[in-house]
């Protein structure tokens, strides 16, 4: 038969763990210093400053103004030519891949087994496995060997 062992806990809230008023400096005026409650204090927050609802020109007027940001202010041609490069970089990248085609599935010519007895690694393209490539198989491209 298992024995059962009490639980215990490191988080007890006995009246033990309490500081009485007798063990403190401070009299508020209570006998019991868990009957004291927390009371907010009665000064209106920030948002409070107006008596009456802000509008949105009052809530733009609070604001500071980034000062890294470049909104509303006129760019010269220089930074217009830079953007216009960056957008048609972006929407027709250029190749820069080390080949012009992918490579599928790669497989060595043993198929993978035997001893490898090459010091180059050697592998033939087999196509795409499952119809989709993966992220290692999106990576290489086939190169054209040199005339």
């Amino acid at each position: 038969m298992r024995k059962e062992l009490p639980v215990v806990s490191s988080d007890t809230v006995d009246d033990d763990d309490q500081l009485q008023p007798a063990d403190t400096l401070i009299d508020r005026g209570v006998d019991d210093v868990l009957d004291e409650g927390y009371s907010p204090p009665e000064r209106p927050y920030a948002r409070g400053a107006y008596s009456e609802p802000e509008t949105m020109d009052q809530l733009l007027a609070e604001e500071e103004r980034d000062p890294v940001s470049r909104l509303g202010m006129l760019s010269d041609s220089e930074e217009q030519a830079q953007a216009a490069e960056a957008e048609r970089d972006a929407e027709f990248p250029s190749h820069r891949e080390v080949g012009r085609s992918r490579a599928g599935r790669l497989v060595a010519p043993d198929m993978g087994f035997g001893e490898d007895t090459d010091a180059e690694l050697v592998a033939e393209d087999v196509g795409i496995s499952g119809g989709a490539a993966s992220a290692e198989e999106a990576a290489v491209h086939v190169i054209d060997e040199a005339p």
